[in-house]
């Protein structure tokens, strides 16, 4: 059975918009309280205040859910790669933390594993993040422009579907191999360590920076959402699922689907580059193994998949549904979680196909209403109350008990 994802948002009048969009704003920022203040305490109060740094972490994960979706829900373009822009962002603010003076120290060294492997001159690469703001824009503008480049070079081609999916897949293996064989570079399989370095002047693993990453996270969870929802939303949104449903139906309409999808694309690594960056701080370290792995990419997608395709609130929902669940699970079952990951997978692909938002939104309300709420009326009202319907109604009655 394919399951029916988002359809493109009919016009609506501007009242009724602006109605939606107060109503939306409102519902995210009392989330965005409760996971600020609410959950931290509750976590504090119930002797868990690790799962402050989790949820963080997860949340970072959502950002980059969100980019999944985007190019996989509404566009329909599968990504398998995605791990190669998360571990782009990651490993541009790891670099800068790896150049921060530790407390007493009044010059900056270069990185001690450097030393291990006989470098004693930093690489040219490295000497731009020693700036701050080149490492803000690094994290953004070099998974955007990978992306970028490869997606042009693919979609100008017309490559979709399952050989789009391979290629990102195997651009993933090519980066893995190459930042894994870079000892001297990069520090290779070890990867690059964040939580006892500084920023400014503060210890990265300290209680207040990690406080202030986990309240980053959240805001730019929102931020990407209200991205994600303004590119989803308008016109640009209704040629993004027609470019899913009928990309044919699209070039013969005039239009050259090559540059939304590239565009798409960008802003979906761009997406994975700031989670990256947010889960490396507050996960202390990153290694290709850990962020460039095949499985972490396809881990991305089965976020996507349990919380609903096609619709953003979906893509977060999974992507802390799933973590948690394998958190709590690897914890009481550590050897059973791969298995646990499958079953999870396989239910949702054939018993819940849109997820679990996309169930809610179509037969999940009606079924928890058909139990729970009042009955719906099947009728319309002023039909059950005609007299000349309640007349014809008696009169067959009549006839049937006369027989």
């Amino acid at each position: 059975m394919t399951p029916t994802l988002a359809a493109p948002a009919l016009p609506k009048s501007p009242r009724s918009r602006k109605k939606q969009l107060i109503t939306e704003a409102i519902v995210v920022a009392v989330i965005a309280l409760i996971l600020l203040f609410v959950m931290p305490w509750i976590f504090a109060q119930a002797g868990q205040g690790v799962r402050v740094n989790q949820l963080g972490r997860f949340l970072a994960l959502a950002i980059a859910a969100l980019g999944i979706d985007l190019i996989w829900g509404y566009t329909g373009l599968l990504s398998l790669g995605h791990g190669l822009f998360f571990a782009l962002g990651g490993y541009a603010l790891a670099m800068y933390l790896q150049l921060q003076p530790l407390p007493g120290q009044t010059e900056v060294p270069i990185p001690e594993f450097f030393t291990l492997y006989g470098v004693d001159k930093l690489p040219w690469f490295w000497e731009p993040f020693y700036s701050f703001p080149f490492t803000l824009a690094a994290i953004v503008v070099i998974p955007g422009l990978v992306a970028a480049a490869f997606g042009y070079l693919i979609f100008r081609n017309r490559i979709k579907g399952v050989y789009f999916s391979i290629l990102t897949q195997a651009a993933l293996i090519v980066f893995f191999n190459f930042f894994n064989g870079q000892q001297k570079l990069i520090n290779g399989t070890n990867g690059l360590k964040t939580d006892t370095a500084t920023i400014f002047g503060v210890l990265v693993g300290s209680p207040p920076v990690q406080t202030t990453f986990y309240a980053l996270s959240i805001l730019f969870v929102i931020v990407g959402y209200v991205l994600c929802r303004w590119l989803t939303s308008g016109r640009m949104g209704r040629m993004l699922v027609a470019i899913r449903d009928d990309e044919t139906r699209v070039r013969f309409s005039g239009y050259n689907p090559t540059g939304y999808k590239v565009f798409v694309f960008a802003i979906s690594a761009i997406l994975a580059g700031i989670a990256g960056a947010l889960f490396t701080v507050q996960s202390g370290i990153i290694t290709p193994s850990s962020s460039m792995s095949v499985a972490f990419s396809i881990e991305m997608v089965i976020w996507v998949a349990v919380g609903g395709r096609g619709t953003l609130i979906g893509a977060v929902l999974g992507t802390l549904i799933v973590n948690f669940a394998k958190t709590l699970l690897s914890e009481q079952f550590p050897a059973f979680w791969l298995f646990f990951q499958g079953a999870l997978f396989l239910i949702v692909v054939t018993v819940l196909p849109m997820g679990i938002l996309g169930w809610f939104r179509t037969t999940g309300w009606k079924f928890i209403q058909g139990r729970f709420g009042p009955q719906p009326i099947e009728t319309y009202p002023s039909l059950e109350l005609d007299p000349e319907v309640e007349y014809e109604r008696e009169t067959i009655e009549h006839q049937q008990s006369d027989r």
